[in-house]
């Protein structure tokens, strides 16, 4: 096992608006656990022209890809994996030799967890969001075969322009609505936020949900799945998605897979930071 970043160290990193611990506690526990010469270090930047063509320079092997940075940094790309192609939204950049390829890990992590929980098809659903990542979940919740949901967004042009692109309806807001599930892809509840500590719907709406989604990675816990768990409704958590779209990332960079109880120990490791 390496003991010290040396000249062979391959770096890889993260660009955030607001960087995390998580990604970086994560990737470096798996490094050291396997025994890898790679090094994790998350950044933000004014300047996502530069720190793209920094990647490229500098033959960063990886980088994980946060808002507000998932649709902005496609032009500085020379390819896109066929799913992030297909929301235009991207949240991995891998570097090839001086190659720079675009993937979606989020959409990944998503299709998988509404198939892993089993969240019936059937239900009407309610998305509010119209960003990076709300892009993926809505082609995940479409691929996965839900076929009636409302966009839910303060932004008219984004939020009917993600309708649009998946035939779904589009709302400024949820009045007296009460969709089946409940998907919450906006920062409200996150920690650190100007809206920390809200719930992204309603309790009415909330009580008469049958699942509830938040993308919201920290707290593990948000608001809204507090509330949701306490009226024991089936929930998804940003928690989830965060562990999942990380292992995959982890995979493209390395070209390893851990073992399952591994992944639980760094994912466990990375929230204590």
């Amino acid at each position: 096992m390496e003991s010290s970043i040396n000249r062979d160290t391959q770096l890889c990193m993260s660009l955030s608006g607001r960087p995390g611990n998580f990604g970086t506690r994560f990737h470096n526990f798996l490094y050291r656990e396997l025994g890898l010469n790679f090094v994790y270090k998350a950044f933000t930047t004014g300047n996502l022209a530069g720190a793209i063509t920094g990647i490229r320079a500098l033959g960063i092997r990886g980088c994980a890809v946060s808002m507000p940075f998932k649709e902005d940094c496609i032009e500085y790309l020379d390819g896109l994996e066929p799913s992030a192609a297909g929301i235009m939204s991207v949240n991995t950049i891998v570097n090839t030799a001086g190659v720079l390829k675009g993937y979606n890990t989020d959409y990944t992590a998503v299709f998988s967890l509404l198939k892993s929980h089993a969240i019936p098809t059937y239900l009407d659903f309610a998305l509010r969001g119209s960003g990076g990542m709300a892009k993926a979940v809505a082609c995940a919740l479409r691929d996965a075969g839900f076929t009636k949901g409302t966009i839910v967004a303060r932004n008219q042009s984004a939020g009917e322009a993600l309708a649009s692109r998946y035939s779904y309806a589009w709302k400024q807001e949820l009045k007296h609505e009460t969709p089946g599930l409940l998907i919450n892809v906006t920062p409200i509840g996150m920690t650190g936020g100007t809206e920390a500590g809200q719930l992204a719907f309603t309790e009415p709406q909330v009580r008469s949900a049958q699942a509830v989604f938040d993308v919201v990675a920290i707290p593990a816990e948000t608001p809204l799945i507090q509330l949701a768990t306490s009226l024991g409704k089936p929930c998804i958590s940003g928690a989830d998605v965060i562990v999942l779209q990380a292992v995959e990332q982890f995979v493209l960079y390395t070209g390893i897979r851990p073992e399952p109880a591994l992944i639980a120990r760094a994912a466990a490791f990375a929230r204590q930071g």
